[in-house]
């Protein structure tokens, strides 16, 4: 794809940091949920997260200044943008919560996080269909909101859909 491409020449800094460290935060991101790791090996469960946390910072800037640079249009410009603006926002969010020992606001914060780094996935599932029905142009510029922003309606949902149910009182 040029109008991703070109970034390598005009931005290589952001471009390698951006496509080498977020597979790396995808990576890391099913161990970060795996309850029984992080119940039985909770000092693994911070190591893994520092390790998460510093690949989203570092290819959250890279994502963030493509964005700004990108050639693809302001609307897929500010898609992107956005995305890596929440994403370095709600992971550091939940790792300032965590620091401070709230770990049910640090878990929603994480869960944000998670859904916002799945965005790599879902991108992946539309494109070819996206390019394949409305073209390149308008299949990224719509990719750049279709890719995170179902996934953050999802994560809400599942976070008010908990908050909301009723607990049981024991009989």
């Amino acid at each position: 794809m040029p109008f991703v491409a070109y970034h390598a020449l005009e931005r290589p800094l952001a471009f390698y940091a951006h496509i080498g460290l977020a597979p790396v935060a995808l990576a890391l991101l099913p161990f970060q949920f795996w309850r029984a790791l992080r119940q039985r090996r909770p000092h693994l469960h911070r190591w893994i997260g520092r390790g998460y946390g510093g690949a989203i910072l570092v290819s959250g800037l890279g994502g963030l200044i493509m964005a700004i640079g990108t050639s693809s249009g302001l609307v897929a410009g500010l898609g992107f943008g956005l995305l890596a603006f929440l994403w370095l926002g709600t992971t550091g969010r939940g790792i300032w919560l965590a620091m401070q020992g709230r770990i049910a606001e640090h878990r929603v914060w994480m869960i944000r996080s998670g859904a916002l780094t799945f965005a790599a996935v879902t991108l992946r599932l539309y494109l070819p269909f996206l390019f394949a029905t409305l073209g390149e142009e308008l299949g990224y510029t719509l990719v750049a909101w279709a890719c995170w922003v179902p996934n953050m309606l999802l994560a809400e949902w599942l976070l008010r859909r908990d908050r909301n149910r009723p607990v049981e009182q024991p009989a």
